[in-house]
């Protein structure tokens, strides 16, 4: 059953998936049937007017382009008279559709979702094979290199491509990384004209293809992939300065702490070496990571050593918290260096359900953290090292306090 907001006595907004201008089930059939508005692409309301689905009389069209914000507004003003407003979507709109938006402006139980099958799942049932096991990754409007990185970490792999970050441009990257995979292309998902296609990487990079495509990446048998999860590497991994690094032990511990989201931004504050944004975007290659360093010369080597592993990160040069406008509001945050006044400049931006791991040497400044985020531990860590030809003996570090939250 769906969510139902029982205070609200306006009538909820459909979203209706189509694929190829075809509804799936009666509810969305019926969604559409009922509606005194509808929201959709020139391309999807010509599709519901060629198709089988009746209209109320005379349904108001708004077309879903330009400024997002002011579709939604009209949706706003239209519910708010007690009209019936649909949505229309391409495939599932939960899955990198409007639902995202939509849910964020007018609150899930407003919500009255009839999704087809995705893009992703048509495109898999091209190729053959099943899709639970994949990674899947939009590459609209985000830095191409954050797919290459998804697919040299994945047996199995989507990638949603763009007019900018078209398949030629995805395959190009791939073959500079020296990745090879089979590809299954699927441009047109659902309509008359829908074109399937297998080939390779280097194919893939010389071919010619409609830009709004799904690519399949699919490693050959014995094809070798990086660790899916791995982090708290020594800190001889990263290039920095006199010890400016967050320690191995730390980083395990600050990365656990941050509980990092499977997409997002994350800021790295205070970044030093930029050893935890360059292992978060390791482990989780579809996050935006920034990182946010006043020292040139520490920037530079973050920016090396994002290179060295393979990562894509964004460098910021400046002191936080000036540093911090302009910049996406974050879902997470690590603060490595800074004052209360830097952590509560991000607690500020902090998007709902989001986390601030911060670390510090100074009790006042943990205590006056813990006060903020309610979370507090002190990681002492002892390490093993050769005495002489005598034996072993183990070397405190120095300690250092974690604190974190909201949850």
């Amino acid at each position: 059953m769906p969510l139902v907001d029982a205070t609200s006595t306006l009538p909820p907004v459909s979203v209706v998936g189509l694929v190829g201008g075809e509804v799936f089930g009666a509810e969305a059939g019926l969604a559409i049937a009922n509606a005194d508005v509808v929201v959709g692409s020139g391309r999807q309301r010509a599709a519901l007017a060629a198709g089988p689905h009746r209209l109320c009389s005379e349904p108001e069209m708004i077309d879903l382009a330009g400024p997002l914000d002011d579709v939604i507004d009209h949706i706003e003003r239209r519910r708010s008279l007690g009209q019936r407003v649909c949505v229309l979507a391409s495939g599932d709109p939960g899955f990198f559709g409007i639902v995202r938006v939509l849910a964020r402006r007018l609150g899930p139980a407003a919500l009255r979702i009839r999704p087809a099958p995705s893009s992703v799942a048509l495109a898999f049932a091209q190729a053959g094979t099943n899709w639970d096991d994949a990674t899947v990754i939009s590459a609209h409007g985000r830095p191409l290199s954050l797919a290459v990185s998804a697919v040299r970490r994945s047996t199995k792999a989507a990638v949603l491509t763009d007019p900018v970050n078209s398949p030629q441009a995805l395959g190009r990257a791939l073959c500079e990384q020296g990745i090879a995979r089979d590809v299954v292309l699927v441009s047109r998902i659902g309509e008359p004209d829908q074109r399937s296609v297998r080939t390779d990487v280097p194919g893939l990079a010389a071919g010619d293809f409609d830009p709004l495509s799904v690519v399949v990446l699919l490693s050959s048998e014995g094809a070798e992939t990086g660790p899916s999860i791995a982090w708290g590497l020594p800190e001889r991994a990263f290039a920095h300065r006199d010890g400016m690094i967050t320690k191995a032990e730390v980083r395990a511990v600050v990365l656990g702490k941050l509980c990092l989201p499977a997409t997002g931004v994350l800021w790295d504050v205070g970044a030093g070496s930029g050893s935890v944004g360059i292992e978060a975007s390791a482990v989780v290659p579809a996050l935006e990571v920034w990182a946010i360093e006043r020292d040139s010369s520490n920037a530079t080597r973050i920016e090396q050593n994002a290179t060295d592993h393979q990562v894509d990160l964004r460098v910021v040069v400046g002191s936080a918290p000036d540093a911090l406008v302009g910049l996406p509001d974050p879902d997470r945050v690590f603060i490595g260096g800074g004052g209360i006044d830097v952590l509560d400049a991000c607690l500020d931006r902090l998007r709902p359900g989001g986390t601030v791991v911060a670390t510090y040497v100074l009790l006042d400044r943990a205590i006056g953290a813990h006060a903020r985020l309610g979370n507090l531990i002190q990681v002492r860590v002892d390490r093993c090292v050769a005495l002489g030809t005598s034996g072993v003996r183990m070397e405190p570090m120095n300690p250092v306090f974690v604190a974190w939250g909201p949850m």
